[in-house]
C-alpha cells in the first residue's frame, strides 16, 4: 500500500500533483538559478508543490567526452545554496554508497531527495546507504526491470529503517535504442510506494546519437497526460529554457516555454479522475 510522506513542504502520496523539475545536470550556477526561479514562479502561479532539480555528476553519460557536471562539492554547493534562497526542495542523483553521506551532510538544513539512477535500482548497497541519511528517496525503475520487482528495492529502503520512499517509472527497453511505457506499471507500482512519472525521459532514445541519446519531446505531453490519468502522485520533467544547448539529455528536454501549458493540462486530467 502506498505510503505518503513529506519532503519539506511536499507532501508525496496524499493527493495533490507535485512537480520535480529542472535541467538534467547542473551547468552553472547562474544557469541552476533562472531555472529554479523561472519554474517555481509557474508552479506558484499555478498552486503546484514544486522540488528543483538538477544531478551534480552524471556518471551514466554515453560518452567519456560528455559532460558529467561540476562534480559533488561545487553541485551540493550550488544546490544548497538555492535550496536556502528559494526555500525549495532539491533532488539530485547519487551513484555510490559513499557519496550519500557527504551529500546529506554538504545539504545540510536543506530538504533533499536523494535520487536512485534506473541503472541502479537494484544495487543493494546503494540503496541502504541512501536509507541510512534519512533522507527522502527516489528510486527510478531499471529499464530492464518489470514493475512488480520494484517491490524489493522498496523493501531494501524500508527494512534499512527509511520510510520515505517513492518509485519513478521512465520508460523500459523496447529493443536498441528506444523505450516504451508500459501504463499498468503505474497501478502495479503504487501498491508498494508513491508513484512519480518521469515524462522526458519516457521520451528519450538512449544511445541513439553519435554518443549521446536521442529523444522525441514531442510526446511529453501524451504520454504525462496518460500518467496522470492512470493515477501517478507527482510528475518528473527535465526542463530547460535551450535545450538544443542542453549540456546534457536536451533532445529529450521540455522547453521552459512549455511548462505552463503542460502543467495545465496534466492538472486538468488530474482533476477530472480525482476522487470527489
Amino acid at each position: 500500500m502506498t505510503q505518503s510522506f513529506e519532503v519539506g513542504p511536499v507532501a508525496v502520496g496524499r493527493g495533490k500533483l507535485f512537480l520535480i523539475g529542472g535541467p538534467c545536470v547542473l551547468e552553472s550556477e547562474t544557469h541552476a538559478r533562472t531555472m529554479a526561479a523561472a519554474i517555481h514562479r509557474i508552479t506558484s502561479d499555478l498552486g503546484v508543490p514544486y522540488i528543483f532539480k538538477a544531478s551534480y555528476d552524471k556518471a551514466n553519460r554515453t560518452s567519456i567526452r560528455s559532460y558529467r557536471g561540476p562534480g559533488l562539492v561545487e553541485g551540493c554547493r550550488i544546490l544548497a545554496a538555492i535550496a536556502k534562497d528559494t526555500g525549495l526542495p532539491v533532488l539530485t542523483d547519487v551513484h555510490t554508497p559513499e557519496d550519500c553521506p557527504r551529500v546529506s551532510d554538504a545539504l545540510g538544513e536543506a530538504e533533499l531527495f536523494l535520487q536512485i539512477p534506473a541503472f541502479l535500482c537494484r544495487q543493494t548497497d546503494l540503496l541502504i546507504a541512501a536509507a541510512e541519511t534519512g533522507r527522502a528517496i527516489n528510486i527510478k525503475k531499471g529499464q530492464f526491470v518489470a514493475p512488480s520487482d520494484m517491490k524489493h528495492a522498496v523493501q531494501k529502503v524500508r527494512d534499512s529503517g527509511n520510510q520515505r520512499v517513492s518509485l519513478c517509472e521512465r520508460g523500459a527497453s523496447f529493443g536498441y535504442n528506444n523505450l516504451v511505457v508500459d501504463m499498468r506499471s503505474l497501478p502495479i507500482m503504487r501498491e508498494y510506494a508513491p508513484v512519480v512519472f518521469d515524462g522526458t525521459h519516457s521520451v528519450q532514445t538512449p544511445s541513439a546519437g553519435d554518443g549521446v541519446s536521442g529523444g522525441q519531446p514531442q510526446f511529453i505531453p501524451v504520454l504525462a497526460r496518460a500518467a496522470v490519468a492512470a493515477g501517478v502522485d507527482g510528475v518528473f520533467l527535465e526542463v530547460h529554457d535551450n535545450p538544443a544547448q542542453a549540456k546534457s539529455d536536451g533532445a529529450n528536454a521540455l522547453h521552459l516555454d512549455n511548462l505552463k501549458g503542460v502543467l495545465e493540462q496534466l492538472l486538468a486530467v488530474h482533476a477530472a479522475v480525482s476522487p470527489r
